[in-house]
């Protein structure tokens, strides 16, 4: 949308712009153009839905990626009192927060609800929780709560609210933020100073004047800065996932690689306890670089021989083709 609105500046602004040499059988799109709005304030209106909507979109992912961990939560902590003293105390003190002051929580009823039924079947919840008595629930509402825009420290503090600590530390170590901030920016800048330009555009388009108009490539690059930002909490959430379902007997670490081809996307890996098979799906998990992504087997290999499957018992080593890039001394993780 961007590029093709930068192009149809071109060709109403330009150098050969249509006011200048006008298409005989253009006359609708020649009508069109007289209406068009000025070149700056094109741009300032670009500018402005750009970064308010990639913030929206920012905004939103983080809510959402932090209530699906909450709604799965109790499947891997089966007690309430088992849970993380942090997310116990912030679940507490929402409830009274929610019910002193109900307006200040976004409060989403897709049961049509009336606020006195709701807060009975929160109150209700939350005795039942404390009890042990059934299964609990966490009110996403209010771990996402904020009325700061999603800074470092904001952002932070909603994850580690959540029960997910070092965050930002994950993200400064993701490959693509590492990739974006080394090659985009030229080490220039930091996670931390691109994502507090980023909320300053957002903030000075929704509330400023413009007093700065980015280009297109520019917010290009914002997206682009955004998505990393987005796939590396993602992957956090899946790596603390992950090891919740290990420690419940739900996942197991099988195995690592020892040695990666990256031309061929192979990898001898050193594994046991296992069985594998073509077409099978682990997760390569490196907390060091800050990666936790979903792999396929399009290949195995034993003594330089195929298979389409294996029967490991005792660790030993096997040649296995991802369909994703790896690196030596990466864990293989299996969902049992």
């Amino acid at each position: 949308m961007l590029q093709t609105n930068d192009r149809l500046r071109a060709i109403v602004f330009g150098k050969q712009s249509l006011n200048k040499d006008p298409l005989p059988e253009n006359n609708d799109f020649l009508e069109l153009a007289q209406e068009f709005p000025g070149e700056i304030e094109w741009k300032i209106y670009d500018h402005c839905a750009t970064v308010m909507r990639l913030y929206a979109i920012y905004e939103r992912f983080v809510e959402d990626l932090i209530s699906e961990w909450l709604q799965l939560l109790p499947e891997l902590i089966s007690s309430y009192s088992d849970l993380d003293e942090t997310i116990q105390n912030t679940h507490r003190e929402g409830i009274g927060r929610l019910l002193i002051y109900p307006k200040k929580i976004r409060f989403e009823d897709p049961e049509n609800q009336n606020l006195s039924i709701y807060y009975k079947k929160v109150v209700q919840g939350f005795l039942a929780a404390i009890s042990d008595h059934e299964k609990y629930e966490l009110l996403p509402e209010i771990f996402i709560f904020h009325e700061q825009n999603l800074r470092k420290d904001a952002l932070v503090e909603l994850f580690t609210k959540a029960g997910i600590e070092k965050a930002w530390e994950w993200i400064i170590h993701h490959r693509q933020i590492k990739y974006f901030i080394e090659q985009v920016r030229g080490n220039q800048n930091t996670a931390e100073a691109e994502l507090q330009q980023f909320i300053h555009y957002r903030n000075k388009a929704a509330h400023g004047a413009i007093n700065e108009i980015l280009g297109i490539q520019e917010l290009l690059y914002l997206a682009d800065f955004v998505e990393a930002l987005c796939q590396a909490l993602a992957e956090l959430v899946t790596y603390q996932i992950l090891l919740k379902k290990v420690s419940i007997g739900q996942a197991q670490k099988v195995g690592r690689v020892t040695e990666w081809f990256k031309k061929q996307k192979a990898a001898i890996v050193i594994v046991e306890n296992i069985s594998l098979s073509v077409g099978d799906k682990l997760f390569l998990v490196n907390e060091e670089s800050s990666y936790c992504s979903l792999t396929r087997i399009e290949s195995i290999q034993i003594d330089s021989q195929p298979r389409n499957e294996v029967k490991i018992y005792s660790p030993t080593e096997v040649g296995l083709k991802f369909n994703i890039d790896t690196r030596k001394g990466f864990s293989l993780y299996l969902i049992n």
